[in-house]
């Protein structure tokens, strides 16, 4: 067998390594002009090498062969942010119901380094971006929609692009499935009418008390991880609801037979790395690590996490193509806002018909960004924040994101 990977990233990387005693692998890893790939039996893209319309039949990916091969049920996650934390808070659940539960796709490993491990009956949970959902042609058992904001825009010739490749994650789903979807986003919505299977929306309205108890043992700040923490139980619920049915069993009565599993988990769910992550405390000024904030409802949500305690900011960063103006009217409409200490290539367009008195320009220094807003915090009085939440994504000063937030890191633990 002849197989090509077009992309050498972690992905391509596993199908190399999965594929080493089976088949012949040729790599292109420059890929501006796609390569004839005909005499190929498989070509696996990685997801940052869009598919030519139509796409050739020998093409597939790491997800679409994952999902044809998978013995195990798949949870698919998806939105434009929320998805790593809501895969963890299954996974945590499911485990404390004594699951085999195996984490994949962007938050975990790539799917190819699991497959061989995988038995019947464990759990995938699979966290899905839009470049993975892209030209998927399966749908997990249960899917999951968080909030669909606009995302990826440099790289998806539209807005209807990105959600019409999120809507795959509930295109191909039987009446017998389960689809749990944010019913407050008109996108996440849309994408859960597309599919046949049993809806779940949430938030619910009228919240059985056991549920708020389990939303109030979360440690995590923040509204938005309460929201995301009712998604994974509703796809908990939706994962046993075949057996459930059969008995009747309410989500309410669900919960409750298993809440002290469930509570002894959500008690000890920490945040993730770069997620609204408390780095420490000095002078009486918190300061916290979200520089995996690079879309405006990540901003949202975090700044809603500090309401009514005085905020430097610090964002900024290359653009990812999306429009800056609701992120412009958050930071800058914040009653508590000190100021803004912005950084990077979107500085400019933050800082434009914008009150000079509002932000401070730190260009490409990201130690005097983090001086200044040590400076600014420090003069605020009591309970005063730094946040880095940049808004933006990180590749014109950082290697990743991941790279900038464990700067900002090693910065404040070292003032």
């Amino acid at each position: 067998m002849k197989i090509a990977i077009l992309g050498y990233g972690l992905e391509g990387k596993s199908v190399e390594q999965y594929f080493k005693d089976t088949a012949e692998v040729k790599i292109f890893n420059d890929f501006e002009q796609i390569p004839d790939t005909k005499d190929f039996d498989l070509v696996f893209r990685t997801p940052s090498v869009k598919f030519p319309s139509p796409e050739p039949t020998n093409w597939t990916s790491v997800t679409k062969y994952f999902f044809d091969h998978c013995p195990a049920p798949i949870i698919g996650v998806t939105g434009t942010k929320g998805k790593g934390t809501t895969c963890t808070m299954i996974i945590s659940l499911l485990e404390s119901l004594g699951k085999t539960v195996h984490l994949v796709g962007n938050i975990g490993e790539p799917s190819l380094n699991y497959l061989e491990k995988i038995a019947p009956e464990d759990i995938v949970v699979y966290e899905l971006s839009s470049f993975q959902l892209w030209d998927l042609q399966k749908s997990p058992s249960v899917a999951v929609v968080l909030r669909i904001e606009p995302d990826h825009l440099n790289v998806h010739k539209d807005f209807d692009d990105y959600v019409s490749a999120k809507a795959n994650i509930t295109r191909h789903q039987a009446p017998y499935e389960s689809v749990i979807y944010f019913k407050n986003n008109p996108d996440s919505k849309k994408i859960a009418d597309t599919s046949m299977a049993e809806k779940f929306p949430y938030p619910l309205v009228k919240k059985p008390e056991i549920l708020k108890k389990l939303l109030n043992s979360l440690h995590l700040v923040g509204e938005h991880n309460k929201e995301n923490l009712e998604a994974a139980l509703l796809a908990t619920y939706a994962y046993y609801k075949p057996v459930l049915k059969k008995n009747r069993t309410s989500l309410e009565v669900f919960l409750a037979e298993h809440f002290e599993e469930f509570k002894s988990a959500i008690e000890k769910i920490e945040p993730l790395p770069h997620h609204i992550e408390f780095v420490r405390e000095l002078n009486g000024v918190k300061y916290y690590d979200d520089s995996f904030c690079t879309v405006y409802p990540a901003l949202d949500a975090a700044l809603k996490s500090f309401e009514g305690q005085p905020l430097v900011l610090i964002a900024g960063g290359s653009s990812k193509g999306t429009d800056l103006e609701p992120a412009k009217r958050a930071i800058f409409d914040n009653k508590n806002l000190i100021k803004a200490v912005l950084i990077g290539e979107t500085a400019k367009e933050f800082m434009k018909n914008e009150n000079p008195e509002k932000y401070l320009d730190c260009k490409t220094d990201f130690e005097k960004a983090i001086m200044a807003a040590k400076d600014l915090a420090e003069t605020a009085g009591k309970d005063a924040v730094v946040l880095l939440s940049p808004c933006s994504a990180s590749f014109d000063m950082f290697k990743s994101y991941k790279d900038r937030g464990n700067q900002f890191k090693a910065i404040v633990k070292s003032l």
